[in-house]
């Protein structure tokens, strides 16, 4: 047996005792205060990935990812420390139903299992997925990019040293190699969910090779859309902001598309030139990451919901607008994860939603939509108690009749 086979069979082990009765909430609490206090050794290793990314010439928007500065490490254990305060959703009773007397059904969270997050540059992402895997009872086998190899490992080895008090350490593991990936995605008997977070072409290549569930999202293609009847100064701030404010995520606008009527064009345009952005009326459908954005002028609000079905990838758009109806239309009509009404496409976001961290966000259609927090790495079962109730009961011309009484 291999040693990733291995890892994975040590995380199934580690995920049915944490699910089981381990104290979560402490070491939740644990983890926060560990990687607060182990922040020099945090940034120390960073420095390292940053050194070493520079002299093999990154490109400036992976290289922006990788940095793990003293506000984002910040921004990490704020949100571990939210996780540890909310509920714990680990045998919540979602649903209760009286299918007879003394006979109960309950529909109850569960876990999922063992799940496996690739993700490509940000080290802030494996400590955000980690604590919602302790919160959730899942397991993990996290594989982060080679670039931020020295910044993983130690914040990897700090959670890991927390965990190994409570007796679960291999409920997350770190995955080193490609290799070990390309086993990791064979294993549907052990493993539960892959959440892949990067690259369009490391997603779509991850989705067409497992069998395992892949919860995620390939592009990043958000709108703004400036209609007819927006505030000019709501909307050179909205699209500075979707574009500039951080344009190297998956949330960042790449396509502006503007009402022909619309009588500021200019003042946003201007806005956005000033902040950097190269526009371009070409490329639709393409995502930058970049200080590079799309430009179309649209003669109506069916022509921009049209071409955000045509081009978009369904993660998160958004219009500016003053006229309740147009926004009333725009968010019923448009087909995405999340779609805004005069707020900023960046929003789209688990810490910003209060959810205290994310996964990713998901365009999927099944399980989970947007981004992915507690509820996104739940499932459920159902659990039944009667008292030698039995089928036959309930069968034939002398059949019992059921309640299906809600409680």
């Amino acid at each position: 047996m291999n040693e990733t086979r291995q890892q994975a069979e040590r995380a199934r082990k580690a995920f049915l005792k944490l699910a089981a009765g381990v104290d979560r909430t402490a070491i939740l609490k644990d983890v926060a205060a560990a990687l607060r206090e182990n922040a020099p050794s945090i940034f120390e290793a960073n420095q390292k990935d940053l050194a070493e990314a520079k002299a093999a010439g990154i490109a400036e928007p992976l290289y922006k990812r990788l940095v793990l500065n003293e506000s984002k490490l910040r921004d990490v254990i704020t949100g571990i420390e939210q996780i540890s305060a909310m509920e714990d959703p680990v045998g919540r009773v979602v649903q209760e139903t009286q299918l007879d007397e003394e006979l109960i059904l309950k529909k109850v969270q569960t876990p999922i299992g063992v799940l496996a997050m690739i993700y490509e540059s940000r080290p802030d992402a494996g400590p955000q997925i980690a604590a919602l895997s302790i919160r959730t009872g899942n397991a993990l086998l996290l594989k982060g990019g080679r670039e931020a190899s020295h910044t993983n490992l130690a914040i990897g080895e700090i959670i890991r040293g927390v965990l190994d008090k409570y007796g679960v350490r291999d409920a997350v593991q770190l995955v080193s190699t490609r290799e070990e990936i390309a086993e990791l995605l064979k294993m549907d008997d052990l493993i539960n969910l892959v959440i892949p977070r990067g690259s369009n072409e490391m997603v779509r290549s991850i989705q067409q090779s497992t069998k395992i569930p892949v919860l995620g999202h390939a592009d990043g293609i958000c709108h703004v859309y400036i209609d007819e009847f927006a505030d000019p100064d709501k909307a050179a701030r909205i699209a500075v902001d979707s574009k500039a404010q951080y344009p190297a995520v998956c949330n960042a606008a790449e396509t502006l598309l503007v009402h022909a009527k619309f009588p500021g064009r200019e003042k946003v345009f201007e806005a956005l030139r000033s902040a950097g952005v190269e526009l371009r009326n070409s490329g639709f459908g393409s995502e930058y990451l970049d200080l590079i954005m799309n430009v179309k002028i649209v003669n109506s609000l069916d022509e921009a919901i049209e071409h955000i079905h045509q081009y978009g990838s369904a993660h998160t758009d958004t219009i500016v607008t003053q006229n309740g109806e147009s926004a009333r239309r725009f968010l019923n009509e448009v087909d995405s994860a999340g779609v805004f009404w005069n707020a900023s496409t960046r929003f789209a976001d688990g810490f910003r939603y209060g959810f205290g961290a994310e996964v990713g966000v998901s365009t999927n259609k099944t399980h989970a939509r947007g981004p992915v927090g507690v509820e996104g790495l739940m499932i459920y079962k159902y659990q039944l108690i009667g008292n030698g109730h039995v089928v036959a009961t309930y069968t034939g011309e002398s059949a019992r009749p059921f309640l299906h009484r809600k409680l």
